[in-house]
């Protein structure tokens, strides 16, 4: 069945009893026994209630996995899948990666004895060249945030499996829509659902999908254990978003693609990074493995005053973090997604004081263009 199609179906089967094509939203910390040692298969919202349940089995379905996860944010979606490793354990992950991610691998879990090299990993050689003898895992982000690099997710998950070592992608920026890591081989899919799968930028969510039924049973136990789970309320607003999910992203990749080659065109710029531009690295490798190029973009200026000109004059575009909602937004990385990486690596990286990133919406390329062009000539 076609992605979208299960997208708008996630849900519908739920309420046999009344017929309700959206699922209910049960608001229910409890669930009461039918008899002794009895269960309806719900006992406590933190364990399993039906409405993550929902979403949990829709995500799973979209991503050809055995299991799906729901967490309060994308952090604990990663929180809780570090716990499948253990202190002195080492694993080498995207350079270039979101800055809460590397706040959280180096400031919280590097002092339980976790240990993580960090290199670009659009380069196979690279990452099989770091591995060691206490190498467990692979972090990947499929695309990365903000540079947009693309990473062989095929040829990692191949070297990691031949190794013994867990393949985890974050696919938050292109979702199961675009490109099924599982499919390729990863072990692990991760989501920041806030973002593109929800697509309103009104809930905050994690999600996890998993390949192997044994490894999912560990997954689960952790997540029930440490606790971190998505409500209710929230649940039902993802599997909202999600039905959406494709209509929303042609558009928004339509609207990426017309904005990159503008962006490309004005002597203002310096550098474009959308990996649906012809001359972009990934490009070949991307439309090979993948449906599509995403909606994000990231770029360099001429120079610094033109970053704060472009935040502060755009009037359609809002300055503000996140991304993957329908409205547009743009966002200074260097000062705010990763202002925790030391000044100097992200200087090494390429996250400087003229990069900006773009999270491109549904509404109307011209008038997005328009926005931009206005703003590159307003007056400081």
């Amino acid at each position: 069945m076609n992605i979208a199609t299960q997208a708008v179906q996630i849900g519908l089967e739920w309420d046999s009893r009344t017929g309700a094509v959206t699922v209910p939203i049960y608001q229910t910390a409890t669930f009461r026994h039918p008899g002794l040692g009895q269960s309806t298969g719900y006992d406590y919202s933190r364990s399993g209630n039906p409405t993550r349940q929902s979403l949990e089995a829709g995500i799973a379905r979209l991503d050809g996995a055995a299991r799906g996860f729901a967490y309060s944010s994308g952090m604990a979606a990663i929180t809780s899948i570090l716990l499948l490793f253990k202190q002195g354990d080492h694993l080498i992950v995207t350079e270039d990666l979101y800055g809460g991610t590397y706040r959280l691998f180096e400031q919280i879990f590097s002092q339980y004895g976790l240990e993580f090299t960090y290199l670009d990993t659009s380069d196979c050689q690279l990452v099989e060249a770091a591995i060691r003898p206490n190498t467990k895992g692979l972090f990947v982000e499929s695309l990365t945030n903000p540079l947009l690099k693309v990473a062989d997710i095929r040829a990692l998950a191949a070297i990691a499996k031949e190794r013994g070592i867990l393949c985890i992608v974050d696919n938050t920026f292109l979702t199961p829509y675009l490109l099924k890591v599982l499919d390729l081989g990863a072990d692990i899919a991760l989501y920041s659902g806030s973002k593109y799968l929800s697509g309103h930028n009104d809930t905050i969510c994690g999600l996890v999908t998993v390949k192997d039924p044994a490894l999912a049973e560990r997954v689960y136990f952790h997540q029930n254990g440490a606790g971190a789970v998505l409500g209710p309320q929230d649940s039902w607003l993802t599997i909202r978003g999600m039905k959406t999910l494709t209509i929303r992203l042609d558009r928004q990749q339509q609207n990426a693609e017309r904005i990159a080659r503008w962006l490309e065109s004005n002597p203002h710029v310096t550098r474009v990074f959308y990996p649906g531009l012809e001359n972009h690295p990934g490009h070949d490798l991307m439309k090979a493995q993948g449906k599509g190029f995403g909606a994000m973009i990231a770029f360099e200026v001429a120079t610094p005053e033109l970053v704060e000109k472009l935040l502060l004059k755009t009037e359609l575009i809002s300055f503000a973090e996140s991304l993957g909602g329908v409205e547009t937004l743009i966002t200074f990385p260097a000062v705010q997604t990763h202002a925790d990486i030391e000044p100097e690596k992200r200087e090494l990286l390429g996250i400087n004081n003229r990069l900006l990133r773009l999270s491109v919406g549904i509404e109307d390329a011209d008038d997005l263009i328009a926005d931009l062009e206005k703003a590159f000539a307003s007056e400081a």
